[in-house]
């Protein structure tokens, strides 16, 4: 099958540190081409990958301060899609609802991984319009706000199986790994550390739109010994980094689509304390892989709780039901379905076959 994934150009694929979007995509397109399909990535220039590369910028647009107007570049990567998309058998994109009316003009199968919130009101006339649109969730609790969508299916997100990994270090602290912003509630990690009496190491980004609630709200709790803020990390630090923690905090205040520090602790076997919003009883099983708690206080009797689960057997829940594998092997099954519900009669151009035959 010949499959061209379209990732956002804002970060490379894979991202230099943070980019939860593009790091998934980068994983996807690695599983597919190592399972034998042949894969085009439409990606900025400073991306790497085992697929072909199209590169419509030279480099991430986060890092290129002479760009004014991402959506121009989108823009013109969409066009060049459309003009190549009679040579894929399936475009799927990760550009949000950008493809929804281009690309319900031409005949070459299509569907979109949904990455973000779907909450919000403007939403609702928005997927009104495109109802047969095909879209993926990333989770069942992203598309409870709009169930009129053109869902597909919901695949949960997974990691190479080696790229992290449990290390023989002694768990000594809690840890908060991702970025800090209002709605990921780091203050409320703070107070529970606090009350419990466990460092907190927070691995973390603070995006320049973040700066002030990170001046006002958190950057005077850091002090350094009980409280500690290490700054951004990239993959290759995450395994010490979570195999150190007793247990991840995840005191989000958000109805969060997708975790991905969820399964990344769960692949070092560290247990996850987590608040009852979005995706989080989806991906954590409570008392097997983690606690799902309702607020402060349930995060603290949970705390208390951690040394009671097996490292080994959350490694083993990750194992096997969230490597970056088995999210391909799921996507393949997607792909087949939406190609034998729009073209039943559909060979594959990767085959060296026409795209169409007629129906007998």
């Amino acid at each position: 099958m010949h499959i061209a994934q379209i990732a956002p150009l804002t970060e490379a694929v894979p991202p230099k540190l943070y980019g939860g979007t593009e790091r998934v995509v980068h994983w996807l397109t690695e599983e597919l081409v190592a399972l034998g399909h042949e894969v085009t990535l439409y990606a900025s220039g400073d991306s790497q990958t085992s697929a072909k590369l199209e590169a419509t910028w030279p480099r991430a647009l986060r890092l290129d301060s002479s760009i004014r107007d991402p959506n121009a570049l989108h823009m013109t990567m969409l066009e060049h899609v459309r003009q190549r998309a009679d040579e894929y058998d399936m475009l799927h994109f990760h550009l949000d609802y950008y493809p929804f009316s281009m690309f319900a003009r031409q005949s070459t199968p299509f569907v979109t991984t949904l990455h973000g919130r779907l909450d919000l009101p403007e939403h609702q006339p928005l997927f009104a319009a495109f109802p047969t649109i095909p879209v993926i969730s990333i989770s069942n609790s992203q598309r409870r706000p709009v169930p009129h969508a053109g869902w597909l299916r919901t695949i949960h997100h997974g990691l190479p199986e080696k790229l992290l990994t449990p290390r023989s270090v002694k768990p000594s602290y809690l840890a908060f790994l991702g970025r800090i912003a209002p709605e990921k509630g780091v203050d409320r990690a703070i107070q529970v550390a606090r009350e419990v009496g466990i460092p907190l190491k927070m691995a973390a980004k603070v995006d320049r739109a973040d700066r002030d609630y990170y001046d006002e709200k958190i950057k005077h709790l850091i002090d350094g010994t009980h409280i500690q803020y290490i700054g951004e990390i990239a993959d290759h630090e995450k395994s010490e980094f979570l195999s150190g923690a007793i247990g991840l905090m995840v005191t989000i205040d958000w109805p969060e689509p997708f975790g991905l520090v969820m399964i990344e602790a769960m692949a070092c076997g560290t247990p996850v304390i987590a608040f009852n919003r979005g995706s989080v009883p989806e991906i954590i099983e409570d008392g097997l892989t983690g606690f799902i708690v309702e607020d402060e206080q349930g995060a603290i009797g949970a705390a208390y709780r951690l040394g009671e689960l097996s490292r080994e057997r959350i490694r083993a829940r990750f194992e096997e039901r969230f490597t970056a594998r088995r999210m391909a092997q799921d996507y393949l099954a997607a792909y087949r379905s939406l190609m034998n519900q729009e073209h039943p009669h559909l060979r594959l151009v990767a085959d060296g076959q026409p795209a169409l035959t007629p129906a007998e």
